[in-house]
């Protein structure tokens, strides 16, 4: 391919879904010539054009193409996780156990949205911690989940020093999650609403070059906000939060962190039906999720 771009002037789109052995054995990738682009997940500004904007389904379900327009998504769902995350990766020998590795993945899900515990992982999967350090690194080089950093610049603060951990897509993981008896209903779709709006963030910010770099704030104790996006003389704090009504407590994290940064532009995120603004000096947008979504490109 190198040597047909230089001796025709050719071009090529090269699409793969893991960088893992190239990185390895040091392939020459075109010597600079090439330009790395992601694809991600049907964002929600591509289906609000089309009208198929269903929360329910797409908390249920997620963005994937194939979740969005086949007639059995869940069947869908099944394969993608029994055909390609654990077939590809026995072919290509990355987890030497398969069956230790599918049940991290079941048991990583539990960290969706949360900080990562690696001895409480280990112990769960009956594997050693350095092994599930391996795992983690796996499902990053294959592009199926992420790591988020927390905020520290300007703390004023103590603040916890781990990552916070999403899969890519709220359809994986929710076809990941083991089904038991102790799944709070509400908890998972607020967990899935944030991971919805993760990956919003996460596209927009890529395909429109926006050059934010994205965190979440947590206090030592206890305080959070879900997403702070910042870049050079701007500072954004979004909370998302699965409810129709705004209690107080809702506000005490982007209250703490409009104390320590009062430039930032703050906003909770919910799923309520009115736009408001709430907090000290009114600072606090309330938005509802779909306006959000409508919006996130202004915002």
């Amino acid at each position: 391919m190198h040597r047909l771009i230089e001796n025709n002037g050719y071009k090529f789109i090269l699409t793969g879904s893991s960088a893992r052995k190239l990185r390895k054995q040091g392939v020459n990738l075109l010597a600079g010539r090439a330009l790395t682009r992601y694809m991600y997940p049907i964002t929600i500004c591509e289906l609000s054009k089309n009208h198929d904007f269903d929360l329910n389904k797409l908390l249920q379900y997620g963005t994937l193409p194939m979740s969005i327009y086949s007639k059995n998504p869940k069947e869908y769902l099944d394969s993608y996780i029994n055909t390609y995350l654990e077939e590809e990766i026995k072919q290509e020998g990355f987890a030497r156990n398969l069956s230790a590795f599918t049940r991290f993945l079941h048991i990583a899900t539990f960290s969706q949205g949360s900080t990562i515990n690696m001895s409480e992982i280990a112990r769960e999967c009956a594997i050693k911690r350095t092994t599930v350090l391996n795992y983690f690194s796996i499902l990053e080089d294959l592009m199926i989940a992420q790591k988020l950093p927390v905020f520290t610049k300007r703390a004023k603060r103590r603040m916890t020093q781990h990552n916070k951990f999403y899969f890519f897509d709220v359809g994986v993981f929710k076809a990941l999650k083991p089904k038991d008896l102790n799944n709070n209903n509400e908890q998972i779709s607020g967990i899935c609403l944030e991971t919805l709006v993760f990956q919003e963030l996460k596209a927009i910010n890529d395909y429109f070059k926006l050059d934010y770099e994205i965190y979440y704030w947590r206090t030592s104790n206890g305080l959070e906000v879900d997403f702070i996006l910042v870049k050079e003389n701007s500072i954004i704090a979004i909370e998302v939060k699965y409810s129709k009504t705004i209690s107080n407590k809702s506000l005490n994290g982007l209250k703490s962190f409009l104390s320590d940064y009062p430039e930032a532009k703050t906003f909770l995120v919910y799923m309520g039906d009115q736009e408001k603004y709430l907090g000290p000096d009114k600072k606090i947008h309330a938005i509802p999720f779909a306006n959000f979504f409508e919006k996130l490109l202004k915002i």
